[in-house]
């Protein structure tokens, strides 16, 4: 039996079935990586809970006086970017996956490839209205700080060491929009977002040959570290190893066997970028790096990893890849342990937001080799707790990524977890698998 599915056409049939205070796990464009929507059925009985498609409500963008932009219901960034730029604005956030939909990006707090230069979604919105267990409608402000009734000193103190970080291995509860972002649903649906948004300067997009990162980072970490002081200068800085480009068919590989970085520059900065950065890099070859449409950038770096999903849908393996956010004096150790998972014998790739140090690692393994990765996975993940890094600094925790969270937590964690359900969520109706429903 399959389990039941609701498709909300409306606002009113959305507040009536929370009203009824069913279980329900509320999703929209099945694009997220902690999800295995393919293997919901197999996990929980038909009577566990109910699943409530946001999809298909109605949708609305407004650009305010402000330049900050309005959205209710369901809308994804590729149709957000082309409505701002019709208005000689853009976003701020661009995830690889830009079907996603802006509201789940705000419920996982997923930061995407312009977070390099204009930093993570959180300090882009500036409100949202969601709906609580009763289906009333209330708004927040990230002018205002967040008041619950309990003392959250602990938790935030524990938030410390990872401030730095995009995302830590629990929520940041600070302002009053907290509530709902990097909550993952668990304490209501998110039904409005204001964000902010930048004019549409002109960019140029460049690309640069590296050596394959398994036999030396020593290049690509002066990189790495030079392209610091280019923040204001970089939009982004995006990493596609040479593993990556082998699922795309041949004629589509323009890496010449290497690894590459990505770089979206601001046209009025590149004349800058070029002489102080890229002609400051000795080792680099005029003919290693070279520019490319726009068009050409977007497809490379949404293409890769929608050919990895669909190659572990054919082996019919889920998903096991990183998304680990080191300090930037540890990124090497990260390489180092991402070196040991290359000489598994299990094919691989590596790719992601490499001026943020945080790159995505995707085990591909055949059905004899899953146990393998995943021991190779729990003891990264406690390898990482000692680097002081973020565990899952994107894509949120899910489903898949909760036996690997508990050990990053606190009684202090636990504890706010189980008073933010019971203040907010009293019948656990909102996504009631979710990593605030662990114990310890």
């Amino acid at each position: 039996m399959s389990l039941k599915t609701i498709t909300f056409k409306d606002k009113s049939h959305l507040i009536d079935h929370i009203k009824t205070h069913l279980p329900t796990f509320y999703y929209s464009s099945q694009t997220s990586t902690v999800i295995p929507y393919d293997k919901l059925n197999e996990r929980y009985k038909e009577d566990d809970f109910v699943l409530g498609n946001l999809s298909q409500l109605p949708s609305h963008m407004e650009l305010t006086a402000q330049n900050t932009l309005k959205i209710t219901g369901p809308v994804n960034w590729n149709d957000a970017k082309a409505y701002l730029k019709s208005k000689g604005r853009n976003i701020m956030t661009a995830p690889t996956e830009d079907l996603a939909l802006v509201s789940a990006g705000a419920a996982t707090s997923a930061t995407g490839e312009r977070c390099f230069h204009f930093g993570t979604l959180r300090s882009q919105i500036l409100s949202i209205t969601y709906l609580n267990q009763n289906g009333v409608e209330i708004s927040l402000s990230a002018a205002n700080d967040l008041e619950l009734p309990f003392e959250l000193n602990s938790y935030q103190k524990e938030f410390e060491k990872y401030k730095d970080l995009k995302n830590a291995p629990f929520p940041r509860l600070e302002k009053e929009t907290d509530l709902l972002i990097g909550t993952e649903g668990q304490l209501g649906v998110i039904t409005e977002l204001e964000i902010m948004t930048c004019e549409d300067f002109a960019v140029n997009h460049l690309f640069m040959l590296l050596p394959k990162w398994e036999e030396g980072f020593s290049k690509h970490n002066e990189v790495f570290k030079k392209i610091q002081n280019f923040r204001e200068d970089a939009i982004l800085c995006e990493f596609i190893d040479a593993n990556s480009f082998t699922f795309l068919p041949e004629e589509e590989r323009p890496n010449k066997g290497k690894d590459t970085l990505f770089f979206e520059i601001k046209s009025s900065s590149f004349e800058k970028f070029y002489e102080e950065f890229l002609l400051d890099l000795n080792f680099l070859d005029a003919e290693d790096v070279f520019e490319i449409p726009e068009s050409k950038f977007h497809y490379l770096r949404a293409s890769i990893p929608r050919a990895v999903y669909e190659e572990n849908s054919k082996l019919n393996v889920t998903k096991m890849g990183t998304d680990v956010q080191v300090p930037p004096e540890r990124f090497s150790d990260l390489i180092e342990i991402y070196k040991d998972f290359s000489k598994q014998s299990v094919r691989y790739n590596l790719f992601g937001h490499f001026g943020d140090a945080h790159l995505h690692f995707n085990f591909m393994p055949q059905q004899d080799q899953v146990n393998l990765c995943q021991n190779k996975f729990e003891q990264m993940y406690s390898d990482v707790k000692i680097l002081q890094a973020s565990p899952f600094a994107e894509h949120g925790i899910g489903i898949l990524k909760q036996k690997y969270i508990k050990e990053y937590w606190t009684s202090e964690i636990f504890e706010t977890f189980s008073q933010l359900k019971k203040h907010c969520d009293p019948h656990n109706q909102f996504f009631p698998q979710g990593f605030m429903s662990i114990r310890p």
